[in-house]
């Protein structure tokens, strides 16, 4: 029997792309889905749009988001999920592959335990014209990477029950961190609590950019730099920190090698200068690319991954 999964998709005023998110969701190979739309709001005719669909299919439900954004909306929608289900996060502007969905499940049947599966996006225009494929990112991933990385595009991932349910068990306090992104904090908690984690080289959606894509694309010259000005400018501490408290308080769901590693990362949230460079090092922190590695040890050496309050 093919895995029931639950689709957890996040909207507000997508009307004008949800048509064709919602018809390539219908086109799925694998049949065994439902989905679960949380609306936070939407003026623009979302609702209306989805509860068409409802009702032609019998296979969607609308609920009402906590209204605080898409990574709340997110953590949200986790806890609706019924426990055995498999998840999969779905945004409100991209186009699926029809054998999106297939691909993750033919992954996952084979893992025992805790198992998320990730893939590569096509990047495309507003019109779906497509423009070029994401980067790859071919690995080592694990928790040091996962505490100064996200690695796991959130449109392309899909959780088993059992990653589901230490995902369900740690959203309040994530929620309550005010944590800035639902992927990242997924691959720190997958990686921290070492279920599998595989990072698909396939190219399973259409990623749409639009002027309001809430993160976009991050492999042009522009993105890259403003990033990097974030890593610098105090914003990348800050969300080091959220993701620290959100991480302290469900530690309980790490291996103890890993809670040890968090508890010398939350020190070196404390640290700067050559302290900082020191522990960042000690830790083994690292980035996907040797740049980004080195910027990283940069930013510690000067002071910027210290969290504000302090």
């Amino acid at each position: 029997m093919q895995p029931q999964i639950t689709i957890l998709m996040a909207t507000y005023n997508g009307a004008r792309f949800l048509p064709a998110q919602l018809d390539s969701i219908l086109a799925q190979s694998h049949a065994n889905w439902r989905l679960i739309v949380s609306d936070d709001g939407s003026t623009d005719g979302t609702r209306d749009v989805v509860a068409d669909y409802a009702r032609k299919t019998g296979r969607i439900e609308l609920i009402d988001g906590p209204r605080r954004g898409a990574t709340a909306n997110f953590l949200h929608l986790i806890m609706q999920a019924g426990s055995q289900d498999w998840i999969a996060f779905c945004d409100q502007d991209d186009v699926w592959k029809t054998d999106k969905l297939a691909r993750g499940v033919a992954h996952l049947t084979l893992r025992n335990g805790p198992a998320v599966y990730a893939a590569r996006t096509t990047i495309c225009d507003e019109d779906l014209r497509e423009l070029t494929p994401a980067p790859h990112f071919a690995g080592p991933f694990g928790f040091r990477n996962a505490l100064v990385q996200a690695c796991l595009p959130g449109n392309t991932t899909i959780a088993n029950s059992q990653a589901l349910q230490i995902l369900q068990a740690a959203a309040p306090a994530a929620d309550t961190a005010g944590i800035v992104s639902h992927d990242w904090w997924v691959y720190q908690l997958m990686s921290g609590a070492k279920a599998d984690i595989h990072r698909d080289s396939a190219q399973v959606l259409m990623y749409r950019q639009h002027p309001r894509n809430v993160m976009g694309r991050n492999d042009t010259t522009s993105a890259q730099a403003a990033r990097a000005s974030m890593l610098f400018d105090g914003t990348f501490a800050k969300w080091l920190g959220q993701n620290q408290i959100a991480l302290e308080a469900a530690e309980d769901l790490l291996t103890s090698e890993n809670r040890q590693l968090l508890r010398r990362f939350g020190h070196l949230l404390r640290a700067s200068g050559p302290s900082a460079l020191a522990k960042a090092i000690d830790i083994g922190l690292y980035r996907q690319s040797h740049t980004g590695t080195a910027a990283i040890m940069a930013a510690a050496l000067a002071g910027r991954l210290r969290t504000p309050s302090d």
